[in-house]
């Protein structure tokens, strides 16, 4: 059974050329509830301590080379104090010119991590790309 009404009508219907957008919008909303989930996992809103760790220490070569930075910027190659601008010909004459020697970076807490990146920077530009950073050791909690 079936009802027509108009009279005369085919029975083909017309095309319908608009998209279907039910389907897009479900995705988007459950897209957006994982995300509206997922963001606040994403954020580290802890505050960080680094000098301390509790990673079993890395051997040692025979003859480290240690650069250190005091609480007031000064840096310390070894024992010796060397100035920012000459420290890559400073750690030349160390290493003998060795640039894949492991540079031993160690810092004072109070030390801007500016202040620490831009001496980064000075160890990267004179081609000294391997830096291990230094902290102290702490008892590994049981």
């Amino acid at each position: 059974m079936g009802l027509h009404l108009k009279e005369g009508a085919d029975d083909d219907l017309a095309e319908n050329h608009e998209i279907n957008v039910t389907p897009f919008i479900d995705v988007m909303l459950v897209l957006l509830i994982i995300f509206m989930v997922a963001a606040p996992l994403a954020t580290v809103d802890i505050k960080v301590d680094l000098p301390a760790s509790t990673a079993k220490p890395a051997p040692r070569p025979e003859k480290p080379v240690f650069l250190s930075v005091k609480a007031d910027q000064r840096l310390f190659l070894g024992e010796e104090e060397v100035k920012a601008e000459s420290l890559g010909a400073t750690l030349d004459a160390r290493t003998k010119g060795k640039k894949d020697t492991t540079i031993f970076f160690q810092a004072d807490k109070g030390v801007d991590y500016g202040d620490l990146m831009s001496v980064m920077d000075n160890l990267r530009s004179a081609g000294y790309l391997k830096v291990g950073l230094v902290g102290l050791e702490t008892a590994v909690k049981k």
